[in-house]
């Protein structure tokens, strides 16, 4: 039987998925956002990114990776692995990213491993967050085992369409330490 909270978040991503933004105002609010994180302080102090894909609804991350090769910082991209585990594998080009088991590309196996604690920030994906930067995911639990234990930055993009006052939270979830909409950056440290 499910908990309370997950049935919650369950009904939630239903809910959050079914919003609709039209490509118009997805490009509007990706220039925003992409803009506000490439002028970030915090960015700027940080030498190595996971970044991920974006899909659906979230912003179109693919557009970031020039920005920030041509401001100096090493790129990696997490690869999924069995039981549900991801590793940062290290960015080298296009030709080396190949859709993964949920059709969302990933680096290929000649990508070097990337140390978790080799990373100073991760980019965190999400459908939507919260103002206490706590975040709602597809369910598979990847970046909640990813980020325990995480010592840098964590940054999130989020639609302020996407924002929620409040989500349900379990023991695991753990807050991002930036969270940037088009119109707030809100610091959880």
């Amino acid at each position: 039987m499910l908990s309370t909270t997950t049935a919650e978040k369950i009904a939630l991503r239903k809910s959050v998925k079914s919003i609709s933004l039209s490509e118009k105002e997805k490009a509007e609010s990706d220039r925003i956002l992409f803009r506000r994180l490439l002028t970030l302080p915090q960015l700027a102090e940080c030498s190595s990114i996971l970044l991920y894909y974006g899909v659906g609804q979230e912003p179109d991350t693919s557009q970031l990776i020039e920005p920030l090769i041509s401001l100096g910082k090493a790129l990696s991209f997490p690869l999924c692995l069995p039981e549900r585990r991801m590793e940062a594998r290290s960015y080298q080009g296009p030709g080396h990213l190949l859709p993964g088991p949920f059709g969302i590309p990933e680096p290929d196996k000649d990508c070097p491993v990337v140390k978790r604690s080799d990373l100073s920030s991760i980019l965190v994906p999400g459908l939507c967050f919260d103002e206490r930067g706590f975040r709602l995911g597809h369910g598979g639990g990847y970046y909640d085992r990813y980020l325990t234990g995480f010592s840098g930055l964590t940054i999130a993009l989020c639609r302020d369409k996407l924002l929620l006052p409040s989500l349900p939270v379990e023991s695991h979830d753990r807050p991002v330490n930036i969270l940037l909409t088009e119109t707030r950056c809100l610091s959880h440290f």
